[in-house]
C-alpha cells in the first residue's frame, strides 16, 4: 500500500473508496462480458457495424477493469477475486441478451452505459477534493462511458431510421 500516496486522501475513508471501486470493478467485468457475448450473438441489419462497436467497447471495459483493479491495489485493497462476487457487488447488474436483434442489443448496451455514467458520476462526486488520484482515473473512465453511450445511441438511431425509411419505401 502506498503510505505517502494514501496520505493525500482527505475527508473520506480509504476502505469506502475501495468498496466503491470494487463495485465499479464488478460492473466493468460484467460489461466486458455483456459486450463480448452480444458481439457474438447479434443479428439483423447493420450487424457488422454493431459488432465492431461492441468489440471496441468490450476492450475499453476490460481496460477500465484493469485501471480500477490497479487503483484498488494502490489503496491497499484487493479487487474482487471471484466472478460470483461480481454479481453480488455490481451496481448495474447483468442482463443476459435474450433478443439478439441488433436494435434490442443496442438498447441493452445503451442502458448499461447509462448505468455506468451514473455510477462513475457518483464516484466523481464522492472523491472530488478528497482523493485526486481516484478522481482523475474515474473522470477518464466517465468520459469513455459518455462516448460509448453516444456511439451506441448514434448507431441505434441510424439503424432505426434506416428501417423506418425502408418500411416507408415498401408501402
Amino acid at each position: 500500500m502506498a503510505r505517502v500516496g494514501n496520505s493525500i486522501i482527505k475527508g473520506i475513508e480509504v476502505q469506502e473508496i475501495i468498496t466503491t471501486l470494487n463495485r465499479a470493478y464488478a460492473d466493468e467485468w460484467l460489461a466486458y462480458y455483456q459486450y463480448f457475448i452480444e458481439a457474438k450473438v447479434v443479428k439483423g441489419l447493420m450487424k457488422d457495424a454493431a459488432i465492431a462497436e461492441l468489440v471496441q467497447h468490450a476492450a475499453d471495459e476490460l481496460r477500465h477493469a484493469t485501471m480500477v483493479a490497479d487503483r484498488i491495489i494502490q489503496l491497499g485493497g484487493s479487487p474482487l477475486l471471484h466472478p460470483a462476487d461480481w454479481l453480488k457487488q455490481t451496481n448495474c447488474g447483468y442482463d443476459a441478451p435474450n433478443d439478439f436483434d441488433v436494435v434490442a442489443v443496442l438498447n441493452d448496451a445503451i442502458k448499461g452505459e447509462q448505468c455506468a455514467i451514473a455510477t462513475y458520476s457518483s464516484i466523481v462526486d464522492l472523491t472530488r477534493n478528497k482523493d485526486i488520484v481516484t478522481y482523475d482515473m474515474v473522470s477518464q473512465i466517465l468520459a469513455d462511458e459518455v462516448m460509448h453511450e453516444e456511439d451506441l445511441q448514434n448507431l441505434h438511431d441510424d439503424i432505426t431510421e434506416f428501417i423506418s425509411d425502408l418500411k416507408k419505401s415498401m408501402q
